[in-house]
């Protein structure tokens, strides 16, 4: 493999991995308009290419409690089991589509009840359309495997429900959990009860921290929690004064040397505030270190974007090569909610083999 530059058309054959993606973050625009028209709920345009553009343009506030207020309409259509059953197939076939080979879901159930499902039952049809959708994926010669992160609304009260039903459907498509949510003023720890019921029973996480604030909220997700993986983190930097040099604090030594992943969203993060420019993206000097960082797409709908397109931006803007899109591909799948052998498989049979044919 030579360390050549790459472009959009080669990206787009790679083999990819996505740890980090939201359901209702990612519904085809217009999927949100024929739902939307069926359900009698209003939105900002009911034409498809204006109304990703007017999410796009909303995303783009540099607010991050702004950002999720976005999310209302998505939320709007996936309160029905006929919603959360097209959009979790239509979330499938679109990563195959963008070749993705493993894919990480997560959601709220807490966030889809005001059609009269249960909260079981929103799990019970999220799990069947990925479960149609993988079918087809495969059908159609493009197979992609897809596990489920719950997710716990951190200002809420219901985070230990979630967690209990991250633990009821274990066995059933859910490989893992997380809290979201507006993240300054509601810190992990409020919810370490959750966090303890999931480690007495062997269930993955993940937490949000250190995108709208900094190290106290990366510190309190690993050292209190005991998260497995960092949602973001762009603000482990903090504990990098000089990243040109290196040189780091315990915090951001412990998180490389324990091979913590952190999930990283470049275009999210823009949105947000949370960075200034994909070519000044802490992601690549993080990865540079030796941080065991992954790409993100986050919200493909709200912030417009692909795993194509963020390995683009990183390529077009940043300077990378093939080989950092490997190394984050990989880093991914060693980070996965999913059983040391399958991780593995992935790798040496999926990744590693797509690399090779696509240069």
């Amino acid at each position: 493999m030579t360390a050549t530059r790459v472009d959009a058309e080669l990206i787009r054959r790679l083999p990819k991995a996505v740890l980090h993606d939201h359901l209702d973050g990612g519904l085809r625009p217009a999927t949100v308009v024929e739902l939307a028209d069926a359900v009698g709920h209003t939105l900002p345009t009911t034409d498809p290419g204006e109304l990703a553009a007017w999410y796009y343009a909303a995303a783009n506030s540099g607010d991050l409690v702004r950002y999720i207020a976005t999310f209302e309409h998505t939320l709007a259509v996936m309160q029905t089991r006929e919603g959360l059953l097209r959009t979790a197939e239509e979330y499938v076939l679109d990563l195959a589509a963008d070749g993705v080979v493993y894919g990480e879901v997560r959601y709220a159930p807490e966030l889809m009840l005001n059609g009269g499902l249960t909260l079981p039952e929103v799990v019970e049809a999220v799990q069947e359309g990925l479960a149609a959708g993988m079918a087809k994926a495969a059908a159609a010669g493009t197979p992609v495997r897809v596990g489920t992160l719950l997710c716990g609304m951190r200002m809420f009260d219901r985070v230990r429900e979630a967690a209990d039903l991250a633990v009821a459907f274990r066995d059933a498509g859910v490989v893992g959990f997380d809290i979201a949510g507006a993240e300054d003023g509601f810190p992990p720890a409020d919810h370490l009860a959750a966090f303890e019921h999931l480690r007495r029973e062997n269930v993955p996480f993940t937490i949000h921290a250190g995108e709208a604030h900094g190290l106290p909220s990366i510190h309190q997700a690993l050292q209190v929690c005991g998260a497995q993986r960092i949602g973001h983190g762009v603000r482990i930097t903090d504990d990098i004064p000089d990243l040109a040099a290196g040189k780091l604090g315990r915090l951001a030594g412990w998180v490389r040397d324990r091979r913590i992943a952190l999930e990283m969203c470049p275009t999210s993060n823009l949105q947000t505030g949370a960075a200034t420019s994909i070519a000044e993206h802490p992601i690549t000097a993080l990865k540079d270190l030796g941080f065991r960082v992954t790409l993100n797409t986050d919200n493909r709908l709200v912030s417009g974007t692909t795993m194509t397109r963020e390995m683009s931006l990183l390529v077009e803007q940043a300077g990378w090569r093939v080989e950092d899109l490997r190394t984050v591909t990989v880093n991914a799948l060693k980070s996965a909610f999913l059983p040391f052998d399958e991780r593995n498989a992935l790798i040496r049979d999926v990744v590693l083999p797509g690399y090779e044919a696509a240069l």
